[in-house]
């Protein structure tokens, strides 16, 4: 029995898909369009009373957070290789990096994307967290390759879909080394094998 991902359309679930791509995994995918809104269709509250993407079903357990699945996956199916050791400050490091994602940096650049969608003015306390959380990022990948140095590991995968949002915004625009990252990411071969089965991870139109 293999694990099954359900993809919605221009959504994180291209994370899930990347990191089965690189282990070699067999996955069975299920992809769900969007509705005229931009949200999730019904039949997702049906697997998960989140209705949200991704979400994996793996021998009786359905689980849904797209941290919480790639950790499932790395554990369980890449033999953890796409973490740094448990118990090390790496790790711990790591984990900043990616819970971070979603946390301390989505908010400011999901409110870039819908004010952009919607051609508002984006709140003045918004632009001010996403200066400070894009400098930050940037100073970082002027020293490195990756989140954690010079190889992938799940953090850069998390990261992924937030900057293929603020690309598409020009919020990118003025860190040069963020975007330098962000075109090397989107190289990754595995990556561009999941894009070409769950499509873009951003509508080409806003």
């Amino acid at each position: 029995m293999m694990i099954v991902v359900h993809s919605l359309a221009y959504s994180r679930a291209v994370r899930v898909v990347w990191l089965l791509e690189e282990i070699g995994t067999p996955y069975d995918l299920r992809t769900y369009d969007r509705t005229e809104a931009y949200r999730a269709p019904e039949t997702l509250k049906a697997l998960h009373p989140l209705g949200k993407s991704p979400v994996i079903e793996d021998d009786g357990l359905v689980l849904a957070e797209s941290s919480a699945v790639l950790r499932y996956v790395n554990e369980h199916y890449a033999g953890g290789r796409f973490a740094p050791e448990p118990g090390t400050q790496d790790h711990a490091r790591h984990d900043e990096w990616l819970d971070g994602a979603e946390g301390s940096f989505a908010r400011s650049i999901i409110a870039s994307f819908w004010a952009a969608r919607s051609g508002a003015e984006m709140e003045a306390r918004m632009r001010d967290e996403l200066a400070r959380n894009m400098a930050y990022l940037n100073a970082v990948l002027s020293e490195r390759r990756y989140l954690m140095g010079d190889g992938l590991t799940l953090a850069d995968i998390q990261f992924a879909y937030l900057l293929a949002m603020a690309e598409k915004t020009g919020a990118l625009a003025p860190y040069a080394d963020v975007l330098t990252y962000w075109h090397r990411l989107s190289r990754e071969p595995a990556l561009r094998r999941a894009l070409a089965k769950t499509g873009p991870m951003m509508p080409e139109r806003l």
